[in-house]
This record gives structure tokens, sequence and C-alpha cells, in this order.
């Protein structure tokens, strides 16, 4: 029988850390070649596009994520299960919540490996979904003590705030600046859909850690070159998806490409991450293709076992 999951239905499932600890396993998959994920692939419909992100964990399973752009309000996202020995659809998720807890669960896996181990103040640009994700994961794998918030809308940082001290227990507080956000930080994250860039590199202190979410590429990126400039340790959750981003992704261009490391080989022990307390992380989230699925495989782990 098919698992048909709704937004509710993931909400109330996915915990925090488990949700860290399988995009932890899928990183490590990908880096291993035992997750087949490539770019994501889209299709222009006129007037918006139909976007395809696929994966296949050799062996056990594959399936896909499909999502538009046409910017409809009720426009929702698909992500399919099959098993990888039948083809059988095991699960399809319907809605936005197990994509935006998929990409909390990369930043959280990024804090994890790349803040300061006594990091405990959170400072966040941006008050949506994935702001939300973010926060949610990262006092997963840190014990946050103060998050502070700001994005544009007064009634919306004050909100989620809010909502940060009553589901999380953490306490929070809206401040009217990006820089009152992060300065002073040890784990920064920049969750906005802003086009230009939300963030003084200046502001951050020595040892932050950074999470960029939003967009991020040449012309169009919620943070500037400072950014990059500023980072000791520059690294992504996909390597391909970097390189394939149109226009090009800012730490996938020179003069930062080269510096660019993947995530899954930091976790892997291949290559460093952070090696001194002051250095500044810098973490750049593209969204491995295939994690959504292997979440929804966790998911329907958990289904079949509840049967």
């Amino acid at each position: 029988m098919t698992l048909l999951l709704s937004d509710d239905d993931v909400a109330a499932t996915l915990d925090a850390s488990a949700t860290v600890d399988a995009m932890r396993d899928a990183l490590l998959a990908a880096y291993q070649g035992r997750l087949i994920a490539p770019p994501r692939a889209s299709a222009p419909l006129g007037g918006g596009r139909m976007v395809l992100t696929a994966g296949h964990l050799t062996g056990e399973w594959y399936g896909f994520r499909s999502y538009d752009t046409f910017g409809h309000p009720e426009s929702g996202q698909l992500v399919v299960l099959h098993d990888g020995r039948t083809g059988a659809v095991r699960a399809i998720a319907v809605g936005e919540e197990l994509g935006s807890r998929r990409t909390g669960g990369l930043g959280g896996v990024a804090v994890d490996a790349l803040a300061r181990p006594d990091a405990v103040t959170l400072g966040l640009v941006g008050s949506g979904r994935q702001a939300w994700t973010q926060v949610w994961a990262a006092a997963a794998v840190r014990p946050l003590r103060e998050v502070t918030v700001h994005s544009r809308s007064a009634a919306n940082r004050e909100a989620f705030a809010a909502r940060v001290r009553a589901e999380l227990g953490i306490p929070a507080r809206a401040v009217p600046s990006a820089a009152a956000a992060v300065t002073g930080r040890d784990i920064v994250v920049l969750a906005t859909t802003s086009r230009t860039p939300v963030l003084d590199a200046r502001d951050l202190a020595p040892g932050t850690h950074v999470n960029t979410v939003g967009f991020k590429q040449r012309n169009r990126a919620e943070f500037g070159p400072d950014l990059l400039d500023a980072a000791d340790v520059l690294v992504t959750d996909s390597p391909a998806q970097a390189a394939a981003y149109d226009p090009p992704m800012l730490a996938a261009a020179p003069p930062y490409a080269d510096r660019l490391r993947d995530l899954g080989a930091v976790l892997a022990g291949a290559v460093p991450g952070r090696t001194g307390a002051d250095q500044i992380s810098v973490f750049c989230s593209t969204g491995l293709a295939g994690t959504e699925v292997f979440l929804l495989d966790r998911l329907a782990r958990v289904g079949a076992a509840a049967r």
C-alpha cells in the first residue's frame, strides 16, 4: 500500500534530530557514490518552469521531487519514493514541509560539522518557513541559549521570535536590523528571498559559522563577495549542483571555486572542516538532489513500523 503524506503528517512525524541524522547519512552516501544525485533539471513552460530533482540510493530506492515556479498561491510540491527492487511507489508526500525540513536538516548537519563546539547563540536574517527549519535543526545539534531574528516585517519577526520561545523553549528576540541580528553571534543563518546582500561581513565575529539558504548567484544573492572573502572554510552540500547554477553560483565561480569543499567529504574526513576557533566557516546550501526522497524513505519506514 502506498503511503500518502500531507504537510501536517510530515510536521507531526519528523523530529529535528532524526532529520539531521538522515541528512548526514545522505551526504555521506552521496560522497561515497551510493546516492546518485544529479543536478536539478527544469523545463521552461512559458510563464514559469517545472523543476525536478531525482535520486537513487543504489540497491534500495529511487524517486524524485517536482515543483513549479509559476507562483500560484496553491502550487504544491510532490515527492515520490519508488522501491528499488520492484519499482512500486512506496510513498508520496504532497506539500512544502518535507522539502523545508530537508533543507533545515542539511543546515543542521553543516552547523554540527562546522560551527564551534561551544556555539550557543544564533542570529537569523529571515522569518519564513526556511528560516524556521534552520533554527529547528540547529537546536538539535547545539544547546542554543539565545536566538536573535531580523526580517523586513516587524510583525513577522516578532511572531517568529515568539514561536521559537514557545515551540523550542529557547530565549528569542526580534531586532530592528540585520547587523543587530548577527553581531557577536556564534551561528548566523541567512534565509531570505532577497536578491541583494542583507549582510555586511564586517559584522561577523571571529569564529562565526554561517548558513546561507536563499539566492546565492552572481547579481542575485542575499550576500556579497565580502562574505566569501571572509570565509576561512567554504562548503556546499552538492558541488555538482553548485557548478550547474545559471547564472553562476558565487562560491562555485572564480576566485572561490578552488576553495569550495564538499560537506560530504568533510563528514567523511577526506577534507578538513574547521581547524581553528577563530575561523569563519560558510555553508552554501544548494539542496542536494535525492535528499527529499531520502527523508521520505525514513518516514515510510516509520509508517510501515506503525502499521
